[in-house]
């Protein structure tokens, strides 16, 4: 399964590590940047899940059109969230309590 992470200066890896998910993630422990707020995972599925300091995550689907969010996220339930999908396993991540939009 194809996977990349997008870090929060704009870079794009392929395939990382769940280590190297972390370390990505640990970048929104830095300075605000209102033009890079977030890092994301992409699934070849088209499927993708940004995550935000605040703890917003959205996870959406720029082909179908759909986009959903959950608040306050910790980023280990992130990293979890990530690793299913780079497994591929949509199903799952479909189950969590989901809110429609961006929020």
């Amino acid at each position: 399964m194809n996977y990349h992470v997008n870090t929060r200066w704009g870079g794009s890896e392929p395939m990382p590590s769940v280590e190297r998910m972390r370390e990505v993630l640990a970048e929104l422990d830095g300075d605000d940047d209102d033009e890079h707020p977030d890092v994301s995972l992409s699934h070849e599925s088209e499927w993708t899940l940004s995550a935000f300091p605040d703890g917003l995550v959205i996870w959406e689907n720029a082909e179908e059109d759909v986009a959903r969010h959950m608040l306050h996220v910790s980023r280990q339930k992130v990293l979890e969230l990530w690793t299913k999908l780079a497994e591929g396993q949509i199903d799952v991540i479909e189950s969590e309590p989901w809110l429609p939009g961006y929020g």
